[in-house]
């Protein structure tokens, strides 16, 4: 069985990031955390802006519906 059959843990790490305490970190590292957010958000959007692009090419292409 390959890594991408098993089912997806629940939660995910970001519904874990909130709800780490933040106190402990110094301003510094809170702003190293901020830009690696900042660029995990960025990862995702365009991982989104993919999958809807290839959606929209399968729709087209296979005449389903659009959204």
């Amino acid at each position: 069985m390959d890594e991408g059959d098993l089912p997806r843990p629940k939660g995910d790490a970001a519904s874990k990031l909130a709800t780490e305490d933040l106190a402990p970190y110094s301003q510094d590292e809170l702003d190293e955390r901020v830009v690696l957010l900042e660029a995990e958000i960025e990862r995702v959007k365009a991982h989104r802006d993919k999958a809807a692009a290839h959606r929209a090419a399968a729709d087209a292409l296979f005449g389903g519906k659009s959204t």
